[in-house]
């Protein structure tokens, strides 16, 4: 279980450990909190929605993720507006279809939001950090294979939040393959509520929130 990037090393860990023979006692479930699951595209519909969202803005996931890999800043605004994974981009090509969010998302989630695919960019952005398109890094990205071995998953997304559709698709992706998913949707909150539940910072959404994912656990452990 975990939120935001711990989402990210809990689902990548629960595909890892899937894969690995040696590990005899398998895995009963995973929660993902509002996880952030891809870096292939930074202009799906939640994206586009909440650029400059607070907590969580889009240039700041994207620096998040140069951060990560230890990169280059000057690749941002080339990230930002997906050159990095542009057609001329093969590694990226090979993964797309993976995560085409107008056949994975509800349409009321891609509203009228278009993709963002551009037809040449930076190559050497992939070439230096290709770490961004590596499953460990970027679970959604995986083959159904391995969604197939994933146990029973909970799921949370908020409305105001640029990674909502990364859970959403991971959910869609983990049902096409069979596996029992619960997505728990809140349409009025936003990245990182959860743990707003202590004064000052005592906000419905954190408690409601809170609540939900605890009642889960509590129902399926």
């Amino acid at each position: 279980s975990g939120d935001s990037a711990g989402g990210n090393l809990a689902a990548a860990v629960c595909q890892q450990l899937s894969l690995d023979d040696s590990v005899t006692n398998k895995l009963k479930l995973q929660a993902l909190i509002y996880p952030v699951l891809q870096a292939l595209d930074f202009n799906t519909p939640s994206y586009q929605q909440n650029t400059d969202m607070p907590v969580l803005p889009r240039f700041v996931m994207v620096k998040f993720w140069i951060d990560y890999f230890n990169g280059n800043y000057d690749f941002a605004p080339s990230m930002l507006i997906n050159n990095h994974t542009s057609l001329d981009v093969s590694q990226a090509v090979y993964f797309r279809g993976r995560l085409n969010w107008t056949s994975l998302l509800p349409s009321t989630f891609k509203k009228n939001y278009k993709p963002v695919i551009q037809p040449t960019g930076k190559a050497e952005i992939i070439q230096e950090i290709p770490a961004l398109l590596d499953i460990r890094a970027a679970p959604l990205l995986a083959e159904k294979e391995i969604f197939q071995l994933q146990p029973k998953t909970y799921i949370l997304t908020c409305e105001n939040d640029v990674l909502r559709d990364d859970g959403i698709m991971y959910a869609k992706r983990l049902e096409s393959t069979g596996v029992e998913v619960t997505l728990d949707h809140f349409d009025d909150c936003f990245h990182g509520c959860m743990i707003f539940t202590i004064w000052p910072t005592n906000f419905s959404s954190g408690h409601r929130t809170r609540d939900s994912y605890i009642k889960w656990l509590a129902e399926n452990l």
